[in-house]
This record gives structure tokens, sequence and C-alpha cells, in this order.
């Protein structure tokens, strides 16, 4: 019954104006994050900083985007913390625009960085699982689709649910979790989308073609 966006509503698909629309039509919508590709679509970052496909596609983003979502853009926070448990960043609690948590290093960096038990990331478009054990080492896990993860087991975590856009685990299907806040279980979950129709208005729009293929082989 709330929904948590962690940015990133548009920047590689054919749809950014349709995107911004389902989520405001959401009335479940409770926190909608900014990403550094919607920062790029506003023009609030160097897009010398992305690959070539990447920039190419957020220039012709910025030019899509009407009034009113350039303001449901520019409105989005960085991050944000939500009743005392859960810190919610698109990239890292460190750098929450910018920074990828792609390994334990770079995790145990960011526990510093948050005083909440969980914090939430998005940004690196694959599902992941970094927490403390009982000595406090930090470690990581592979999230498996419908199997249920106990939040509150004394650990601390930092989650990415994966991507419902563009997913990179070598999965096609778009990716998202559900968490039950009363018993703090959350469990990770996967659901096909018609990569075909996306495509081919991917294709009628001018994008890169390599970010159409991709979504065959979700990498």
């Amino acid at each position: 019954d709330r929904l948590w966006c962690l940015g990133d509503m548009v920047g590689y698909g054919p749809n950014p104006n349709e995107s911004v629309a389902r989520l405001l039509l959401q009335p479940s919508l409770e926190i909608c994050l900014t990403g550094n590709h919607d920062w790029a679509a506003l023009g609030k970052i160097d897009l010398n900083d992305f690959n070539p496909e990447a920039r190419q596609a957020a220039l012709w983003t910025r030019e899509q985007l009407t009034k009113d979502s350039k303001q449901f853009l520019q409105d989005r926070p960085e991050q944000v913390v939500r009743d005392a448990e859960f810190t919610l960043a698109h990239g890292s609690p460190r750098q929450p625009v910018w920074e990828y948590i792609t390994s334990t290093a770079v995790a145990r960096a960011n526990f510093d960085h948050f005083t909440t038990s969980i914090c939430l990331v998005g940004h690196t478009h694959v599902p992941a699982i970094y927490f403390t054990d009982s000595q406090g080492i930090v470690r990581s896990q592979t999230p498996l689709e419908d199997a249920p993860l106990n939040l509150r087991d004394g650990s601390r975590f930092i989650i990415n649910p994966g991507s419902v856009g563009q997913p990179r685990d070598n999965d096609p299907r778009a990716a998202y979790a559900l968490l039950d806040s009363d018993s703090g279980m959350l469990t990770f979950h996967r659901v096909a989308y018609d990569i075909a129709l996306t495509q081919q208005r991917m294709f009628e729009a001018g994008l890169p073609a390599r970010l159409i293929l991709r979504l065959n082989y979700g990498w």
C-alpha cells in the first residue's frame, strides 16, 4: 500500500513522460527519489561522464520532457529516511545520486554513512544484498526470487531490489521487491513485460541500437 521509487524514472526508455505520468497516478506513491539519469535529463550533471549511448539517450529524453515532467523530476529529493528504520538513496548513502555499490568493499565504506538499520539503493540495475554479520563483518549474498529475507535479524543491510527498467543481471524480466513493514520481511520478485513492444518504440524514437538489444538479455 506504499510505493517507494529509488530514482531514474527516465533516461533509457522510449516513454519518459508516460513513465512520470504513471507514477503520478499511483495513489500509493510515498517516496520518489532522483537519480543520475533524471539529473542528466534536466541538465544538472555533465554528460561527459556517460557512455556515448547513455549520453545520446539522455539528450533525446531532455528534448521529450514536458514542463510538468521536468518539474516533477526537479522536485525529487536525493535521499530520504523513513520510519527511523530505512534510508533510501539512488546510488549510495555516501553519494546519493552517483556512487555505485558493486562490492563488499564499497558497501563497507557506506555503512558509516547512514544510521538506520536498512539502506535501500538502486543505480546498478542489479539485485544485491550486503549485510553485517554477528562480528560486524560486511558480507554479501545474491537475492533469491520469492524467498523472504528477514530484515530484523539484528544485522544491518544495504539492499538493491534491482531495476524495473533495463535489468542488468542477465535476467530480462523487470525486478522489484515487496516489503512487509509489519514483519520486516522483504521478498525479491521478477515480472515479464513486452520487451518487443518497448524495443519497437525505442527503434522508432531513434535510440541507440545497443540499448535496444540489451533488453533481450538483461545486461
